[in-house]
């Protein structure tokens, strides 16, 4: 329904067969701007490009190049709060008044690695198990909720649903919320903004997953999904499958 985007996905995956191949990697981020036509659609591609950029030259590259990681190194999850970080001073000073949500999933081999601000979120999908949520909604609406005050469905028609208390382009020390976890084969990790989850149930979104032949046939399923329920926001979907290592 929008006449103009301020989503914004970013996504590199690598991997290496050889003898001492680097291990696979993975980053894939997206994020949902604000502030208004224009100002939304640069701060989320400003976020994720400064993200973007240092995770590649922090992790990956030396990753490629084989240097071991030493104590002169930050640790991942350092590299990937320090990451959204940059991103949040350079969207607060090049664009005053604009912000972001930036929620980044960073694979490498078998650890994934959340770094979170916002409401666009982050699942993980496991065989046999229920599909667990990763990230937390910094928003007012989900505030409320946990303080008892909104039920789910009032939540869900609140006025306010879509205010931030936390963001890109807020300034000052960000709270980034950084966590990791050990991922095994037939893992499913799901990316996306609210204009997915704020209009698809979540029983309709993992039935969409389960059974489309292909994780981009699922994500195109996923957007048509949204589109159907009333697309009266951006959607983006990243859907990434974690394969065995062939022997």
């Amino acid at each position: 329904m929008r006449d103009h985007n301020e989503d914004a996905l970013f996504v590199v995956s690598s991997e290496q067969e050889a003898n001492n191949a680097a291990p696979a990697f993975g980053l894939f981020m997206i994020a949902d701007g604000m502030g208004g036509h224009q100002s939304g659609e640069i701060a989320s591609s400003m976020a994720l490009r400064v993200a973007g950029s240092q995770l590649l030259s922090q992790v990956y590259m030396p990753l490629i190049s084989g240097m071991d990681r030493g104590s002169e190194q930050p640790a991942l999850t350092d590299a990937v709060r320090e990451a959204i970080s940059l991103a949040n001073r350079a969207v607060t000073r090049d664009l005053p008044g604009s912000g972001s949500t930036l929620t980044c999933g960073m694979i490498l081999e078998d650890r994934l690695f959340i770094g979170h601000v916002g409401d666009s979120r982050a699942y993980l999908l496991r065989i046999g198990q229920s599909p667990k949520q990763l990230t937390k909604d910094h928003s007012l609406v989900n505030r409320l909720m946990e303080m008892g005050q909104l039920t789910e469905d009032e939540a869900a028609v609140h006025p306010q649903r879509n205010v931030l208390y936390r963001a890109i382009g807020q300034g000052g020390a960000l709270e980034i919320d950084v966590s990791t976890y050990a991922l095994t084969p037939g893992d499913r990790l799901l990316l996306c903004s609210d204009g997915l989850w704020g209009f698809v149930e979540e029983s309709e979104i993992w039935r969409l997953i389960q059974q489309a032949s292909t994780p981009q046939q699922a994500c195109a399923q996923l957007v048509e999904a949204a589109n159907a329920a009333g697309g009266n926001d951006n959607i983006t979907v990243v859907l990434t499958e974690i394969w065995r290592k062939a022997q």
